[in-house]
């Protein structure tokens, strides 16, 4: 008889996601249009689910954009990302995306040429580094040397570019400045500052912007899932806000990923031995950070609980901690395979699993699959 393999896989729970997402877009003000940015989770499964919710897809890729036709033909997509090759550009417009946002004067140029080549014409944002300073977020995207966007000193250049090039069209501005905020009203405060910002880029440079990008952003609080961003606090404020907006601003867009879609995701992984090294408990699991590197990228411990598991083979002995801090480590031989460091625990026991909670985002997507060739996990979608 063959040995029974651990427990180890990722589920979603799809029911909740069209709940939890139907309710995200139905409290945005007019003119506000949500898209699911796919960089957090691109399961054909995680797509189809959210297709008929959200206004369209934001790619970052080539490849995100194939994935992104695969589910429908027809889903709008808004093709972003900081480093596109012309191929990419191609791609984009042969499938007919919405819009470009555009990192570059360079890359305004490339889309020129390829735009050019095919008789069509692109629709572009320029999405702009401002200069800050912006409220405290977990990741800052501006205001600091990063490779996003234009520099507002060079933003000058990027507009006489995007309205003199041959098969450009420039329809606004794309902003995004913080990743993973969980305030509302520094939410709404970099919104209002994004309102000056493109209002004042109006008078000076003579333009009427169509669309306005006001990026994603809107985090997940980890260290304790129950104080979550509050979304109907901040689409009522936002309803005042956008009444402050320029009438011709047609639509305001959203492009948020994390806060869609990691409620909806676990990752459950059996232990497979309970041991002390050094003063320190560990608990090492079937699977890691190979299949979830969420943790290590962020540097926390992620939110879980223990599933007892009574069942245990007759005569091999079971070691248990009850009461104590212990880290949860994966399979790989290095020692920064840790999913959770120094949390204390009722009680773990080898057989028990450990389910990592809101794992739907940045987890499988992110991680170093196939490193020491370990088998992948489960994908269960219900």
């Amino acid at each position: 008889m063959s040995a029974r393999e651990p427990v180890c896989r990722y589920t979603y729970d799809l029911g909740e996601l069209t709940t939890h997402v139907g309710k995200v877009v139905a409290a945005l003000p007019e003119r506000c249009r949500m898209f699911y940015a796919m960089k957090a989770n691109s399961a054909p499964e995680i797509l189809r689910t959210l297709a008929p919710l959200v206004a369209g897809f934001e790619v970052a890729s080539g490849g995100e954009l194939t994935k992104a036709r695969a589910v429908a033909d027809d889903v709008p997509v808004l093709f972003g990302g900081p480093a596109k090759t012309p191929g990419e550009i191609e791609h984009a417009l042969r499938c007919g995306v919405e819009r470009l946002h555009v990192e570059s004067v360079l890359e305004l140029h490339q889309i020129s040429a390829v735009a050019t080549s095919l008789g069509c014409r692109a629709d572009v944002l320029l999405r702009v580094n401002l200069a800050g300073p912006f409220p405290p977020a977990t990741l800052a995207m501006a205001g600091r040397p990063t490779q996003f966007g234009i520099e507002e000193p060079a933003l000058p250049e990027a507009v006489r570019a995007a309205r003199g090039l041959p098969g450009v069209r420039l329809a606004g501005f794309h902003l995004h400045s913080l990743s993973n905020n969980l305030s509302p009203g520094a939410h709404l405060e970099m919104l209002a500052l994004y309102r000056d910002k493109v209002t004042g880029w109006e008078e000076r440079f003579g333009l009427r912007c169509e669309v306005v990008n006001v990026g994603g952003g809107i985090g997940v609080n980890y260290a304790d899932l129950d104080a979550q961003f509050d979304w109907p606090a901040f689409t009522e404020g936002l309803g005042r806000l956008v009444d402050t907006f320029p009438a011709h601003w047609r639509e305001i867009d959203f492009e948020c990923g994390r806060f869609l879609v990691a409620a909806c995701g676990t990752y459950e992984t059996e232990v497979l031995d309970v041991k002390r090294n050094h003063g320190v408990h560990y608990v090492l699991v079937r699977g890691g950070t190979h299949h979830f590197r969420l943790p290590v990228s962020w540097q926390h411990s992620h939110p879980f609980r223990v599933r007892p598991v009574e069942a245990w083979p007759a005569g091999l002995p079971r070691p248990e901690v009850a009461g104590v801090p212990v880290t949860i480590v994966g399979e790989l031989c290095t020692p920064k395979d840790v999913l959770a460091r120094d949390v204390v625990v009722e009680r773990i026991r080898a057989g028990d699993v450990v389910e990592f909670q809101y794992a739907g985002a940045y987890g499988w997507e992110i991680s170093h699959h196939d490193f020491l060739s370990h088998p992948h996990p489960e994908h269960v979608f219900a």
